[in-house]
């Protein structure tokens, strides 16, 4: 296997700490967290890091370019590493999944998703990995302020709980495979 790229996306700023929107993020954190791997270097408009995962050479990124230019820092990382699309795991919130929810694919369109539309727009490919993190959908019609809130606190051991099994699927898709990933997850 390759160098895999795995890219958290959110949105930069403490403002955006905590938020649903920025759950990409925080799994990113923790994957790093347990690799001890340090995200602070800045290129590719975004924090990185490389270093080995589950026995998979890697670079992580946190895009700081704000969710809907995110293609930006993913086009300029995959390049720079000369990356392939299907080379590439994308971690993001999902309003379409319940909450605490975790579903892995391949390729596909973005869903309404504006960090995934800027990525395929920018890379001119859909073929990649998504890691959709299910952050639900609002009872009201305010999708914005949904996903910029921040988890409720009867949410936050869910939270946890999702962000450690995003953390063993990404292992599991860099050591078995996708398909292992998904019959273990699903």
């Amino acid at each position: 296997m390759s160098r895999i790229l795995i890219a958290g996306l959110g949105n930069p700023g403490r403002k955006y700490e905590g938020t649903r929107h920025n759950i990409g993020f925080q799994v990113l954190d923790q994957l790093a967290d347990r690799y001890r791997l340090r995200l602070g270097q800045q290129k590719f408009h975004a924090s990185y890091t490389t270093g080995r995962i589950a026995g998979a050479d890697v670079v992580l990124i946190k895009p700081q370019t704000y969710m809907n230019k995110s293609g930006r820092s993913v086009q300029a990382a995959r390049q720079f590493y000369d990356i392939a699309a299907p080379d590439s795991l994308v971690l993001h919130d999902d309003i379409d999944l319940e909450p605490g929810t975790l579903r892995i694919k391949e390729g596909g369109g973005h869903g309404g998703h504006n960090g995934l539309r800027d990525i395929i727009n920018k890379t001119g490919d859909r073929d990649f990995i998504r890691v959709r993190l299910g952050i639900g959908r609002p009872a009201h019609d305010n999708v914005t302020g949904h996903v910029l809130g921040r988890f409720d606190s009867d949410e936050v051991e869910m939270v946890q709980t999702l962000i450690e099994d995003a953390c063993d699927a990404i292992e599991t898709v860099l050591s078995d495979g996708v398909a292992q990933a998904q019959n273990r997850f699903h």
